[in-house]
């Protein structure tokens, strides 16, 4: 049996490299990935972050416009013949992994292969593109990961392993997705392994009556609202850190990026952003946000101290 891997993030790019390392015998025979896209400030072309970890682990790499067409799926369906040395019309039995692919999967791709899906959340809760990012920010106690079978649903396949995971209060996305990466490469071995040894685990359809769902982050989740309570404003800022950001509105209309941040009891009116005994305060609905580590526009990120020597208020 063969295994494809279906990636773009970071993320899906950690979850590659443990399928990959030495001594599993589930090294895909392909990895698909989205094409290369401009990205950050100069709008320089670059390469998905799977697209970089499969050329470093020798891996063939595809980058296909759609994976749902006839080109991909031959790619798929193929992979990995040339080194078995089976016929052209025989080709070796495949399983598809998705991780962080970025993009739907549709049929008859979906019902040519099974596929299996390396989810960051406890499911039902928090289907979607954002899972990581919307536990921290609603305060979830804990979250985790699923390996479910893909449907034509978003992320409501059936189950069939899970792991759980613990927010620790300081956890920010860039500490928390590494961990669940972790758990996701091994969760995906194991359901790998039981299926090579015809010993496969079963599949549980998941409870619909509490579903939530992970919408992609835009704009208006990265504003900092005053409308909301420190609290939450924290969770918002450990939560987009370091990948997305949270920003501040000033009063010129530019915006402030915040990289660290904590909630204390009194500050500012709602909205108001102020320096107080040299710490630097965005008043929220209940309590005030210490803004700690900011990014002025165009400028690099710095400690609050410093952006007040610049900033005086």
């Amino acid at each position: 049996m063969n295994t494809i891997f279906l990636g773009t993030s970071e993320f899906a790019a950690a979850v590659l490299t443990r399928l990959a390392a030495d001594g599993s015998s589930h090294r895909p025979a392909l990895v698909l990935t989205r094409p290369d896209r401009p990205r950050g400030r100069g709008q320089r072309l670059a390469s998905p972050p799977v697209a970089e970890r499969a050329r470093a682990l020798g891996i063939p790499l595809a980058q296909p416009e759609s994976v749902n067409g006839p080109e991909a799926r031959e790619l798929i369906a193929h992979a990995g013949q040339a080194t078995l040395g089976q016929p052209s019309s025989s080709p070796p039995s495949q399983t598809v992994v998705v991780c962080a692919f970025g993009a739907l999967i549709n049929e008859p791709l979906l019902s040519e292969h099974e596929l299996l899906n390396v989810h960051p959340s406890l499911l039902p809760r928090w289907r979607g593109a954002a899972p990581v990012e919307r536990a921290i920010m609603a305060g979830d106690a804990e979250t985790g990961v699923s390996i479910m079978r893909l449907t034509a649903g978003l992320d409501s396949g059936p189950v069939c392993l899970a792991a759980s995971e613990p927010i620790r209060a300081e956890d920010t996305y860039g500490s928390l997705a590494p961990r669940l990466a972790e758990i996701g490469g091994g969760l995906l071995l194991e359901v790998l392994d039981r299926q090579a040894e015809r010993r496969p685990l079963p599949f549980v359809e998941q409870d619909e009556e509490v579903v939530t769902y992970a919408e992609k982050i835009g704009p208006e989740d990265r504003l900092l609202a005053p409308a909301r309570s420190a609290i939450e404003l924290e969770r918002v800022v450990r939560a987009l850190h370091p990948h997305i950001g949270a920003r501040v509105a000033l009063a010129d209309g530019t915006l402030l990026g915040v990289h660290r941040a904590a909630a204390v009891s009194d500050g500012p009116p709602a909205g108001t952003l102020a320096a107080r005994n040299g710490r630097l305060l965005f008043g929220a609905s209940e309590g005030a946000l210490e803004l700690l580590r900011v990014q002025p526009p165009g400028g690099r990120p710095m400690d609050a101290a410093a952006y007040l020597r610049g900033h005086a208020r």
